[in-house]
């Protein structure tokens, strides 16, 4: 199949951007999207050109790496795929394909389509872990945990900190994200005890990169793992919660 791609260069944070066509003819459809760059790039090094910096990890749906806005979808045209699992036969034969990175201010641009991610890290960091002392290790069948608990929990935990739900939103809202990795520690009974200090650290370090969702709903349709907007209920119920629950708490300590 032949196709054209639109990529957006740009040299670094500061640099001035610009559109590339880049003419890929007799391509196979049953290449990954990444592939069709490797081909592009490798063609790029055979003429002297600088190759597409794009990040990549495992291609396999999981590592979140593979970050593209393609024809201003979020990974591409196909619902619940991550963009190494975009396969070109899923797109029309000689289309031009418009290609750019993640536009949030929280993602800043490093170089082409890649971008910095570390705002993630930061929201994890802050909030996205489990201190509280539990002893020696004990068996895990020891510790009752509801299947719906467990089964809520799994699909919160899918969240692969892609960015798609960011670079899809009108605000550039990390609600989803911060949500899912919230959720996925909070609906487990080994993160009760931090469960209230876990979401108000969360939320208070995601509001510091990102704007403020307002219930577009375009995050659950971009993410590659289909997760539900129903746990940025979960996170706002449990915020609104911790304003009371923690200055009670402090209160009983003065």
């Amino acid at each position: 199949m032949d196709l054209t791609l639109r990529v957006w260069r740009q040299a670094g944070p500061d640099a001035p951007g610009r559109f590339e066509t880049y003419a890929m003819p007799g391509v196979s459809e049953d290449m990954s999207f990444l592939e069709l760059f490797d081909v592009l790039n490798e063609k790029l090094l055979a003429d002297n050109e600088e190759p597409v910096a794009f990040d990549h990890d495992c291609r396999e749906g999981i590592c979140g790496s593979c970050a593209m806005m393609i024809d201003g979808r979020a990974h591409g045209p196909e619902k619940g795929t991550a963009t190494c699992q975009l396969h070109l036969r899923k797109l029309q034969n000689g289309s031009v394909i418009t290609v750019e990175p993640w536009r949030a201010a929280g993602f800043p641009i490093i170089k082409d389509l890649a971008v910095d991610r570390s705002a993630f890290d930061r929201i994890v960091e802050s909030g996205g872990y489990i201190t509280a002392p539990t002893g020696a290790a004990r068996d895990a069948n020891e510790i009752l945990v509801p299947k719906e608990a467990a089964d809520a929990a799994m699909d919160a935990a899918a969240c692969i900190g892609c960015g798609a739900c960011v670079a899809a939103c009108p605000n550039s809202a990390a609600q989803l994200f911060t949500a899912a990795k919230y959720s996925h520690l909070s609906l487990l009974p080994q993160g009760q005890p931090e469960r209230y200090t876990r979401v108000v650290a969360m939320v208070e370090e995601m509001e510091k990169f990102f704007g403020s969702c307002t219930n577009h709903g375009e995050c659950e349709q971009a993410c590659p793992k289909e997760i539900s907007i129903d746990f940025i209920a979960l996170l706002n119920r449990d915020f609104v919660k911790a304003q009371f629950k923690n200055t009670r708490l402090a209160g009983q300590r003065s």
